[in-house]
């Protein structure tokens, strides 16, 4: 996939990895500018191509109140101004068919989640709308089986497409990232690691899912190493409080930091 397929997005030419961030789930206005707002400055500064991620609705949820979102037309419409404020591309979470186009009228990346992949109905959906479609790899799933979930999206004629490792079940409470995988699924397109859902800590006994914020920056270094062409980190400025994945989101205080030490490891990895 070309970067340059998606709408607004700046500095494809900085040889920089390109970033997906901001928070988990869209809860107000407010908070998702003051996020974009402070992302876009850093992006900007260290000129990484960054589209904005948030998701409209969390239907994946442990139990049945879990907050799920603030309503599907007011969490779009606050992406569309994110989008048009700081000029950005947008990224958001999929579920249903009718989410397709639904949310292709607001956002310029539709993602499937990880639960969701393998869904045909849902890709299918996805990749008609010609959209740029992130595939995010199943838990439970190889990196090469993950190229029959971008074959579908091709056999819909839409070339933009990208995969998203997001770890891999260890046990019953826990990811592991296997860096193996990430050259395998660059065989069948652009390859994102997804740092902090890697990070999760599922099917707690309390029905939240936990998370080990400590280890984001080894993650991503790692990743960084190892020449995966985008980085994937929801973030938040009071992660203890957000209403969802707070437990696995790197505080944006810590943002910028990281960034630098990345793009730094990319020039030294790109010099080899």
């Amino acid at each position: 996939m070309n970067l340059q397929h998606i709408p607004q997005i700046k500095y494809t030419d900085s040889g920089n990895f390109f970033l997906l961030a901001g928070p988990c789930a869209i809860e107000g206005e407010e908070m998702a500018m003051r996020i974009a707002e402070k992302l876009v400055g850093i992006t900007d500064n260290l000129q990484i191509p960054f589209v904005f991620k948030g998701s409209f609705k969390k239907a994946n949820r442990s139990r049945i109140d879990s907050f799920s979102g603030i309503g599907d037309e007011k969490a779009l419409k606050i992406l569309r101004k994110v989008s048009e404020t700081f000029k950005v591309p947008t990224v958001t979470d999929i579920h249903t068919n009718e989410d397709a186009d639904m949310a292709a009228q607001y956002v310029d990346v539709l993602q499937i989640p990880a639960f969701l992949v393998r869904q045909t109905d849902l890709v299918v959906a996805a990749a008609n709308t010609g959209k740029v479609v992130n595939l995010k790899k199943g838990q439970f799933m190889s990196p090469e089986s993950m190229k029959h979930a971008v074959q579908k999206v091709l056999d819909c004629h839409n070339e933009n497409v990208m995969v998203t490792d997001r770890g891999t079940m260890f046990g019953y409470q826990d990811m592991i990232v296997d860096f193996r995988g990430i050259p395998t699924m660059q065989q069948y397109a652009t390859t994102v690691l997804d740092v902090t859902h890697s990070l999760q800590q599922p099917n707690q006994t309390a029905g939240v899912t936990g998370g080990r914020p400590d280890m984001i920056e080894t993650i991503a270094k790692a990743g960084i190493a190892v020449g995966v062409d985008g980085i994937f980190i929801e973030t938040h400025f009071d992660p203890a409080n957000a209403k969802s994945d707070g437990a696995n989101m790197l505080h944006l205080d810590y943002f910028e930091s990281l960034m630098t030490k990345l793009v730094a490891i990319r020039k030294t990895i790109d010099t080899f």
